[in-house]
């Protein structure tokens, strides 16, 4: 599980997180389960898990917000949390379908 590799990056020492993160990382592996079309996430594709968890992590409570500004500062959102790692789903899609996943 990577609930430890979150909790590192995001600075968390202790377990009262531990469901929370667990809830958020259940929903965005069973997103990217969908997106690349298999039930079961190469372990090659735990960073997209780690890192969209953080991302979610980080604007809980801002949920569907696309822009704020106060005093200076502005904050927005994606739409669409996997899209910086497109690439690489299609990627991993792309090879899926060719039966030649990761060079295996």
């Amino acid at each position: 599980m990577a609930i430890e590799q979150i909790k590192t990056l995001l600075g968390i020492s202790d377990d009262d997180q531990d469901e929370l993160l667990e809830t958020i990382e259940d929903l965005v592996t069973s997103q990217l389960s969908v997106l690349i079309d298999s039930p079961k996430i190469p372990h090659e594709l735990d960073f997209v898990i780690t890192e969209v968890s953080i991302i979610r992590y980080n604007r809980r409570k801002n949920e569907g917000m696309t822009s704020y500004s106060q005093d200076g500062e502005s904050i927005s959102y994606q739409d669409n949390d996997f899209k910086a790692y497109q690439d690489i789903i299609s990627k991993y899609k792309e090879k899926s379908r060719s039966g030649n996943v990761w060079g295996y």
